[in-house]
Formats: C-alpha cells, structure tokens, sequence
C-alpha cells in the first residue's frame, strides 16, 4: 500500500475565503499503519495572528515573523507529499489551506484528500463525539505533543487512521483497505456502511454491527 500523506494546518482563521492565512503546517507520511517521515515549520505570510488563535494555539507573531516565508514552506510541503494522496481531521478545513497556501506560492494542488471525521462517523457511530482529542481517547490512542500545534494533532491524525485502517481489516476483514475505499466509504450513506464493506471482506459478510 503507498504512503498516504496526513496533514494538519494551524492559522489565522476559519477560512482563507475570508482572508485567513496558515502559521504552521505540520505532514505525517504513514505507510502500512507506521508512520516513515514528518515535515513541520511555522510560516510567515505577514498575516497578524488574533489574541484568542495565540490562546488557542501557543503560536504568537513574533514566532511567525521569524519563521521562513510561507512561499518557500509550502514548497518544500509539496516536494515532501509528491504524489501521496492526502487525509485530514475535518479535511474541508485542511484541504482549503494547502490548495489556497499552494496558489499564492505558484504551485498545483492536485492531491485527493479524505477525511478522518467523515470516515470516523461512519465506522464509530458510537463514539461520544467525532473531534480528535475524543476519537484519540476513546480508542486509546496516545496523546502527542501540545493539542492545537500542527504535528501533535497530524501525528494523531495519523494514528486514528492506522486504527481505522486495522480496524478495516480485523473486524470488517477488508483485506486492503486501499485509499479509494476510504474515498468511497467517507461518501457512503450511514445506513449502507455495513453492506459496502461487505463487498469488500475477503470471506464473507462481516459480523460488525453498526451501532
């Protein structure tokens, strides 16, 4: 199975459509369940960041003004992703930032992207909420590093998917399951989940029920 590229973005605000900027970028390249590599950088686009996104994230002006130029970050994200297919937690907040943040910088933004917290509903109904700090607890995943800073939320970004991914597998026994079936289970109606993945299982209908 190739690399999927799991990524995370720290900014200004809700939406570069609104004027918001990123000020941290943070890529987790996992393979076969184990994360391989890590790319993270603070970036300077000269945009202010507002006392309450400080208070959020710990990120402050004077550390974006001595970061390097967001252009230049942006570049080296891209050579670092290449041609691995992407994912987020909240992937319609993420993927407006790298395509807006890629623009300005002069370059495509031909990447797919799935979503953790679509998939998440899906495959947990049952969980208490679908925000990552819950889904991390309520698997019993490790907590990394400082909640709201790109590569701590990436890497357990990161980590929801490679349980989902075993999950897939040992419970829905999907064999591989590939980034286009996590494309296509993430568009799926909640209520044909367990039929999809039925397709998908290597003997047989799986026994998960949906809950």
């Amino acid at each position: 199975m190739p690399p999927i590229a799991v990524i995370d973005f720290e900014t200004t605000g809700i939406s570069p459509g609104q004027g918001a900027r990123a000020t941290e970028v943070a890529i987790v390249l996992l393979e076969k369940g184990q994360v391989v590599d890590r790319f993270q950088s603070l970036m300077n686009t000269g945009a202010w960041i507002p006392s309450f996104i400080t208070q959020l994230t710990g990120i402050t002006n004077a550390m974006v003004n001595a970061a390097p130029d967001a252009a230049g970050v942006m570049q080296d994200a891209a050579r670092f992703v290449g041609n691995a297919p992407m994912v987020a937690h909240n992937a319609s907040f993420d993927s407006k930032f790298w395509q807006a943040e890629l623009a300005l910088a002069g370059l495509p933004a031909q990447q797919p992207f799935a979503c953790t917290v679509l998939l998440s509903r899906r495959l947990y109904p049952q969980a208490p909420s679908h925000k990552l700090g819950t889904l991390v607890d309520f698997h019993g995943l490790p907590r990394t590093g400082q909640a709201h800073r790109a590569l701590a939320d990436a890497e357990m970004a990161a980590a929801l998917l490679a349980r989902m991914q075993h999950d897939l597998r040992t419970l829905w026994r999907v064999a591989e399951p590939s980034y286009a079936l996590l494309q296509t289970l993430q568009r799926c109606a909640k209520p044909k989940v367990g039929a999809l993945l039925a397709q998908h299982a290597t003997s047989g209908v799986a026994t998960v029920a949906m809950v």
